[in-house]
């Protein structure tokens, strides 16, 4: 029933692949859970009470979040055991999520952008490796993407003639993002070079020097290390680069909206996180300004 489930998720709730795997490693950690504990052997079987103990147990080692995201997964997968008859009743109904503990988010500062990119990062990199790096940074500040958008990317995704971005996000939801001059310079210039320096093996945008298409790791890789050179930062992840897309564009006065809808964020409670760091600045800004703001 359990690959049913996962089918259900991938092609009618058309949940993204990692979340897919997740919530599918959660379900056989609490079956391993209901083991190992003598418990039952069938998670059909499961009452209220066995979960919540699963939950202490988790509680013990795993962060907030994470606790969320399994309590969510089990819920999921009982309310479709109990839609499709095989159990008489959800043991998962007036369980509770853990409390988000709110983390604001990190981003880089303006400066830290800039001097990225007139970094020397070649000792490092081959030409075409330092090409495509460049771009890569300048595709998550630029335009906001998540990791797994910018790999699934395509030629045929830019129009260069409309100057913007076709992107496929969770759930397969679309959107467009506008491109600027500056950055389509760059996706020209790194178009000709991968051209010429690679034997492409499929329609991907972003390929490694073998012409094959490249994985998250190579993608985390390549930003961390270039943003590890000119940032202070704990964090030097494509998230943070897609946290500093948002976080500039509000500090320079778009309205949160219209950063949800680049960030293809599903409600504007996602957005708002960002809304925390810039009164952050705000705050600073006015201290600064104010005559009053601060006790003479």
């Amino acid at each position: 029933m359990l690959e049913n489930f996962l089918n259900y998720l991938r092609y009618e709730k058309k949940y993204s692949s990692h979340t897919v795997l997740s919530y599918k490693t959660d379900i056989k950690q609490f079956e391993k859970f209901l083991i190992e504990k003598k418990m039952h052997a069938e998670i059909e079987t499961v009452e209220n009470q066995e979960i919540r103990l699963w939950i202490v147990d988790l509680i013990k080692d795993s962060k907030p979040a994470t606790v969320r995201r399994k309590i969510s997964a089990i819920k999921s997968y009982y309310r479709f055991l109990l839609k499709n008859g095989k159990v008489s009743k959800n043991p998962a109904t007036g369980i509770v999520l853990p409390k988000k503990s709110e983390i604001l988010p990190s981003f880089f500062s303006e400066k830290e952008m800039d001097l990225q990119q007139f970094h020397d990062h070649f000792n490092k990199e081959t030409e075409f490796e330092s090409v495509r790096n460049d771009l890569i940074i300048e595709f998550f500040y630029q335009t906001g993407i998540r990791r797994a958008e910018l790999i699934s990317l395509k030629d045929s995704d830019i129009d260069f003639s409309r100057k913007t971005l076709k992107v496929f996000g969770k759930r397969k939801k679309e959107r467009i993002i506008p491109l600027g001059e500056n950055l389509l310079d760059k996706i020209s210039n790194y178009i000709e070079f991968r051209n010429k320096e690679t034997a492409r093996q499929d329609s991907n945008f972003f390929v490694l020097p073998n012409g094959k298409e490249m994985y998250p790791n190579a993608v985390y890789k390549a930003v961390v290390r270039r943003m590890g050179e000119v940032s202070t930062l704990a964090k030097h992840s494509p998230h943070v680069l897609r946290h500093t897309f948002a976080t500039t564009l509000l500090n320079n006065g778009a309205e949160l909206n219209a950063v949800k809808e680049l960030l293809g964020h599903s409600s504007l409670a996602s957005t708002q996180v960002y809304t925390h760091t810039t009164f952050k600045d705000l705050q600073k800004i006015y201290r600064q300004a104010h005559p009053r703001a601060e006790k003479r």
